[in-house]
């Protein structure tokens, strides 16, 4: 039985690392922030004191009594629903669970997460000590447990998956965010801990030292951090370095260890920086920005302070371009661009948008974050992140609420290293049609099978769709992924060709991406056929989207097969609308009071439409009527043809 995990350890392991992290066959050392770190003498410069927290501790009463009461309230009454809570105990089976059923159980570890943060949030509102009991068992709760990860990412550890290696400790997600959230607790509250027993904070430090700070500091095997092998980077690089600058920062006493890490956070950004394209698109998509970009700016900004702003790299293109993706791929409130794992509505944090615009001097990025935060009404109440970040969004809140707003609605964008463009009918509305579609190979990470695929919104609501992902499980990111109808080309806007389905991994790929942007019409191009496998004998398939601005979107397909199998080409296509065959040669699209024509040739192409209930718990937040594809059998036994599909309204 060990064995068996032992070998599904492994298997899972390898299957992460080669298909939802990034393989950066164009990885350029740069090295930006290690040159500029050398520029300044940053060695003598760092503050190595708590000097550059620069926030207001939990007795300068005079910062919190100035908190608008209505927002003080919304955090006093979230901690209060905790004053009760009972510590949970995390059994054996709570983690042994993914292996047997693939249930990660993250509410398992969430729940006192989020019952920590609101606590020490509650009692820095008040400040009368009702929660610090509360706080001081969420401490010593963590400070018992083992391991503070989340059961899917043992296959860092040595042993086999399954319970965690109490002798073997690594760093995963959750461990980092424990590990920033816990130093803020022993920041703001130790000399109150101390109060009430010398041990309190003693053993915080003690676990954090030995569960996070020591091993970051010894080991370089951890591959989130690209040390020892930089070819599989992605948003788990700056998500843990953040909160690790954090950690160090407030906990380590050792002047020449805290120097130690800041150094090696800045060895391990550099390597994510050098991971990006020179677009600074975020090939995991908008949502995986917030983890992956925005922590990065969240880590600049604080080696900024650190070193009384010597240390700043926001004037480098690269960090400017990595920041405007983000508003690149907005299409109209809440959704963007989205492709592979990404969901198709993103909630990025409005300050650290707004923050980032302002370091790079975007205006427009700017105003997003501005406009970002009226729409979801930001500021009304509690803020989400670690509780530095939750303060500093305090100090932040009039800044960004009394700031201009705007909704970026650009007219295009081309991310060329990418390959990722979009277009829409009007700069600055986002009414009509808006497309966007993506060249790319299909081992990008949260990779699905797409390459060539797109997306179409008309007035700024979805009608053909990227589907997402559904609820994460060990299947997710394990041998079975493609497996996964929401991961398979055929369940994307693309075609099957003679039966046969994109293939994952890197060889499997378009060429010859091109996109053009007129005055009257957009147009994206790619050569879709290499990222099928031989047994789709396909010679070259040509797959072109044209936007003629104000009238339609067409899609044209123009192929030369190697043979005509048995089993039938088609085109495919999902879509949120409700389909329904009009007569011969149109298809109609609805949705509320939009109605869209979908035409085609019905001499060439044989429609059928084919509904997917939505019943993954994930999927049907975004698609919870269900939802249509959209398939067109091609009639001819030709090698060669080309058929165009249009949507008008």
């Amino acid at each position: 039985m060990v064995l068996k995990y032992y070998v599904k350890a492994f298997s899972l392991f390898t299957t992460i690392l080669l298909n939802v992290t990034v393989l950066a066959g164009t990885y350029t050392p740069r090295n930006i922030l290690y040159q500029k770190s050398q520029e300044v003498d940053l060695a003598g410069k760092i503050a190595l004191d708590d000097s550059w927290v620069q926030l207001p501790s939990y007795t300068d009463r005079s910062f919190w009594s100035e908190i608008p009461e209505n927002l003080k309230d919304s955090y006093i009454k979230r901690a209060e629903q905790y004053f009760d809570y009972n510590w949970p105990s995390v059994k054996a089976t709570d983690y042994l669970e993914f292996i047997r059923s693939g249930d990660r159980r993250q509410e398992i570890f969430g729940a006192p997460k989020s019952a920590l943060v609101s606590l020490i949030m509650g009692e820095l509102m008040e400040g009368e000590g009702r929660f610090l009991d509360q706080i001081i068992n969420g401490v010593w709760f963590y400070c018992e447990q083992g391991w503070w990860g989340w059961s899917a990412h043992m296959y860092l550890q040595k042993a086999p998956i399954g319970l965690p290696d109490v002798e073997d400790h690594t760093i995963d997600l959750n461990v980092g965010d424990m590990a920033n959230i816990l130093s803020w607790a022993w920041y703001f509250f130790h000399e109150e801990f101390d109060k009430v027993h010398p041990l309190i904070s003693k053993r915080l430090k003690d676990e954090l030292t030995e569960k996070v700070i020591d091993p970051y500091l010894e080991r370089a095997d951890f591959w989130w951090m690209g040390i020892e092998d930089q070819s599989h980077i992605n948003n788990w690089n700056p998500w843990i370095n953040y909160n690790m600058l954090n950690c160090i920062m407030l906990i380590e006493d050792d002047a020449g260890r805290k120097m130690k890490g800041v150094q090696k956070i800045i060895r391990s950004l550099d390597v994510f920086i050098n991971s990006y394209p020179d677009d600074g698109a975020c090939n995991e998509g908008p949502q995986y920005w917030g983890a992956a970009s925005a922590d990065l700016f969240k880590s600049l900004s604080l080696l900024k302070r650190m070193s009384g702003g010597l240390l700043d790299i926001f004037d480098n293109t690269l960090i400017k371009n990595m920041g405007s993706y983000i508003y690149k791929v907005y299409i109209h409130y809440p959704y963007f661009v989205n492709f592979g794992d990404a969901d198709a509505k993103t909630s990025s944090s409005p300050l650290v948008i707004y923050l980032y615009g302002k370091a790079i001097g975007d205006t427009t990025m700017q105003k997003f974050g501005a406009f970002l935060a009226r729409e979801s009404s930001w500021g009304t109440g509690p803020f989400g992140g670690d509780p530095g970040m939750q303060i500093y969004s305090l100090m932040k809140r009039d800044e960004l609420l009394s700031s201009e707003a705007s909704e970026p609605l650009i007219g295009h964008f081309w991310l060329p290293d990418t390959e990722q463009a979009g277009a829409r009918d009007n700069e600055g509305t986002y009414s009509g049609f808006y497309f966007a579609a993506k060249g790319g190979f299909n081992a990008e990470s949260h990779n699905h099978n797409d390459a060539g695929s797109f997306v179409m919104y008309y007035n700024g609501q979805p009608v053909l769709i990227d589907v997402g992902r559904e609820k994460y499980t060990a299947k997710t990111f394990g041998s079975g992924r493609y497996k996964i109808w929401a991961m398979q080309s055929q369940y994307h806007n693309l075609p099957r060709i003679n039966g046969v389905d994109q293939s994952p991994g890197k060889d499997f790929k378009v060429y010859n991406t091109t996109f053009q942007n007129h005055k009257n019409r957009a147009v994206f191009s790619t050569d879709i056929s290499s990222a099928y496998p031989k047994e789709a004998a396909v010679g070259s398939w040509i797959r072109t989207y044209t936007l003629e601005k104000g009238h339609a979107f067409k899609i044209t397909d123009q192929y030369k097969l190697l043979a005509v199998k048995d089993e039938a080409t088609s085109l495919n296509f999902m879509t949120c609308f409700q389909a329904s065959i009009k007569k011969p040669g149109i298809i109609q699209l609805e949705k509320g009071n939009t109605q869209l024509s979908l035409h085609y040739d019905e001499t060439l192409l044989e429609p059928k439409l084919e509904f997917i209930e939505v019943t993954d718990e994930k999927l049907k937040q975004y698609w919870p009527d269900g939802l249509s594809r959209l398939v067109f059998k091609l009639k001819s036994k030709k090698l060669s043809g080309k058929t165009t599909i249009k949507i008008s309204e």
